[in-house]
């Protein structure tokens, strides 16, 4: 069974995003029923939504829709700016499956590390107020990373590890541009192997603990993703005095406007996140249990922000104004060139192996032609064809959420998912429709999700 939507236009500025749209107020439904005669190969990706009836007067409509009504997901929302005018804003789907629950466009969603270009904003900040020098080794500002060293084998049968000394300390630079030598047990098997032995904490275990893992290589020899962000987060904390989640407040979101941002969600807003869905071996998404909310353990600069699609906009907006959203500087249009430059040299981003298959599929597989990367963000050094243009900003968080920032076309899209694994290959494809729909008819793609013919 289809989408359908009841739809009335007006002109107004939506004041979640600050700026004018042409908007569509909707009551939407979605009536689902199993489709027996699909493969499970069709059930993953949707190549170019070919075949479909459903048309559309919007292609991002058009892209979106026909990805809940043929089952790639349960529920989407994305939003796009062009300079300072909101041109898109749709929510299709359903927040929560088994309540029944529609989506909306001030769903909330865990963004996980979408958190970390806001702290990496943070720390330029601090670098702009002087009490941080980009290229200063952390441990002028973190002690505790004076004893880190770099682990050169661990033999698994023995439990034996072997250190030896970093050839050079890492510095601010490469913790913001993951040149560190810290990395994520997921994705790097000796770290996995390492963890798993007990040696060091979990990321997913939710507190500090996996601060204590070592280096796996010698900073600024190669690009690996990791846990350097987190540490940016605590030197954050360590240098303002307050916790993350109050210099965020107080210095980024409150400024923006980002009133849906948070580390814990309130109560009286909980009802608005999104449930999370687990693909099947089938295709299907089945929602997972719904587990209550408990304060956070630890403010991870690296993960564990909940944000809507239109105060993640306000975010970008701000990066493509230079550092300034409406008349609220938060960071010197300097800095904003320098975090968008690339910062790793001839160094380019390694393929990501997924070590636990139910978080990210494997090889992990990102949207953009992500080759470079700056402080905070990944770049594609060369234009996406029919998409996002070179020198763009982005990144991703593991349930699925997505973002650009094209400076060159003054353009910035988000689009959030709440389902696992990362890298999902319905989920990608969605995500690279919703990208060329966007640059095929910029003119057209004013309004508001959530439309029937």
């Amino acid at each position: 069974m289809g989408y359908t939507a009841h739809a009335k236009k007006s002109v107004e500025v939506n004041p979640d995003v600050g700026c004018a749209i042409e908007t569509q107020a909707t009551v939407q439904s979605l009536l689902w029923a199993p489709r027996h005669n699909r493969s499970s190969r069709d059930s993953r990706i949707c190549p170019a939504f070919a075949g479909s009836s459903t048309k559309s007067a919007n292609p991002i409509d058009q892209v979106l829709r026909e990805a809940v009504d043929q089952k790639m997901l349960p529920g989407i929302v994305a939003m796009v700016a062009v300079g300072d005018r909101l041109t898109y804003q749709g929510a299709f789907g359903k927040r929560d499956t088994v309540k029944d629950i529609p989506m909306t466009v001030d769903s909330i969603f865990r963004i996980a590390s979408m958190t970390k270009p806001v702290t990496s904003v943070a720390i330029m900040q601090l670098v702009e107020s002087g009490r941080v020098k980009l290229d200063e080794p952390a441990v002028t500002y973190l002690p505790e990373l004076s004893k880190v060293q770099v682990l050169e084998e661990f033999d698994v049968s023995t439990g034996k590890a072997k250190f030896r000394p970093p050839t050079t300390a890492p510095t601010i630079r490469q913790l913001l541009s993951h040149t560190s030598g810290f990395v994520y047990e997921s994705f790097d098997p000796q770290m996995h192997a390492y963890m798993s032995a007990g040696a060091v904490s979990s990321v997913r275990q939710g507190d500090e603990g996996f601060l204590k893992a070592p280096l796996l290589f010698d900073p600024g020899t190669r690009w690996e993703y990791g846990i350097s962000t987190d540490w940016l987060g605590v030197l954050v904390e360590k240098l303002s005095g307050q916790t993350l989640e109050a210099y965020f407040r107080q210095h980024i979101f409150h400024p923006l406007g980002m009133t849906d941002t948070f580390f814990d969600v309130p109560p009286k807003k909980q009802a608005r996140v999104v449930a999370v869905h687990q693909r099947q071996d089938d295709g299907s998404c089945v929602e997972q249990p719904v587990q209550p909310f408990k304060p956070a353990r630890f403010f991870s600069g690296g993960g564990g922000l909940y944000s809507t699609a239109s105060d993640y906009l306000k975010f970008e907006r701000m990066m493509l104004g230079g550092g300034k959203l409406g008349n609220k500087r938060i960071l010197r249009p300097e800095t904003v060139d320098e975090m968008s430059r690339n910062q790793i040299g001839v160094l380019t981003l390694a393929e990501l192996r997924s070590l636990v298959p139910q978080f990210a599929k494997d090889p992990i597989r990102i949207p953009g032609s992500l080759d470079k990367f700056g402080l905070g963000f990944a770049i594609n050094s060369k234009p996406v064809e029919a998409g996002r243009s070179g020198g763009s900003l982005a990144w991703a968080g593991i349930y699925n959420t997505f973002f650009w920032i094209d400076p060159t076309t003054k353009t910035c899209a988000v689009i959030l998912m709440q389902i696992l694994p990362f890298s999902d290959d319905a989920a990608n494809s969605i995500v690279e429709h919703f990208e060329r729909a966007v640059y095929a008819h910029p003119a057209e793609t004013a309004g508001s999700g959530g439309r029937s013919n």
